[in-house]
């Protein structure tokens, strides 16, 4: 059985992957969101879980046994539909904390997700350092700031190519795309909540949380 820590959880996509790979077991997660965190405890059974709701406040001694970290750092400071500031938007930044944890925790794997404007930014000053100037040098400064203990591997992927209800591309580029050209008119149930997710999201103990914090689940 494979330990993971889930980072930068929002509602559980990497979670979800690893549940129906099987043979993994999460043993904490971290989000910020509040709602993506209210998402995330409905859908998976977090009980007996590490949460943390900022990875700079993660005391990586104070971790589980792990042996994977996996999660999307934010994307926005990379994305081609964002600023691209890089470095500059703290968001940005934020990957050096899997980083922070990663060298102490020692994990054997980390499996990470972002978006592919990082691998076009122009501000890859680890790898600038380094003497590698190329788009693709991302590779080189996620090796370094991992100080040379992973080796590291990348490719783009869409996920229309494995079936998911995503694309992020306009269907039909001879014409302006709207809303309706991106909404599937017949939904399977796997992507649907079940009643007893509902009636958890509508109910009074899961809504007094906004004021309260997290309520810890009962059976």
């Amino acid at each position: 059985m494979i330990k993971y820590f889930d980072i930068f959880a929002g509602i559980g996509g990497f979670r979800s992957g690893l549940e129906k790979a099987g043979g993994f077991e999460c043993v904490g997660y971290c989000e910020i969101d509040k709602y993506a965190k209210k998402a995330y405890e409905t859908l998976y059974d977090t009980r007996n879980e590490v949460y943390y709701d900022d990875t700079r406040k993660i005391d990586p001694n104070e971790l589980p046994d792990l042996d994977l970290i996996c999660g999307g750092f934010p994307c926005q400071s990379f994305s081609i539909a964002g600023k691209r500031k890089g470095f500059s938007d703290t968001r940005g930044t934020l990957f050096f904390e899997i980083a922070r944890i990663a060298a102490i925790k020692k994990p054997k794997y980390l499996l990470l997700e972002n978006v592919p404007g990082l691998l076009s930014h122009n501000c890859l000053s680890f790898a600038r350092r380094a003497g590698r100037l190329r788009p693709s040098s991302v590779r080189w400064m996620i090796a370094l700031a991992l100080h040379g203990r992973y080796d590291v591997v990348w490719e783009v992927l869409n996920s229309a190519d494995f079936s998911r209800a995503e694309l992020r591309q306009c269907p039909n580029p001879e014409k302006e795309c709207i809303l309706s050209d991106f909404i599937e008119k017949s939904i399977p149930e796997k992507y649907c909540l079940s009643q007893t997710q509902i009636q958890k999201l509508l109910s009074k103990e899961f809504q007094a949380e906004r004021e309260t914090g997290y309520i810890q689940p009962t059976d």
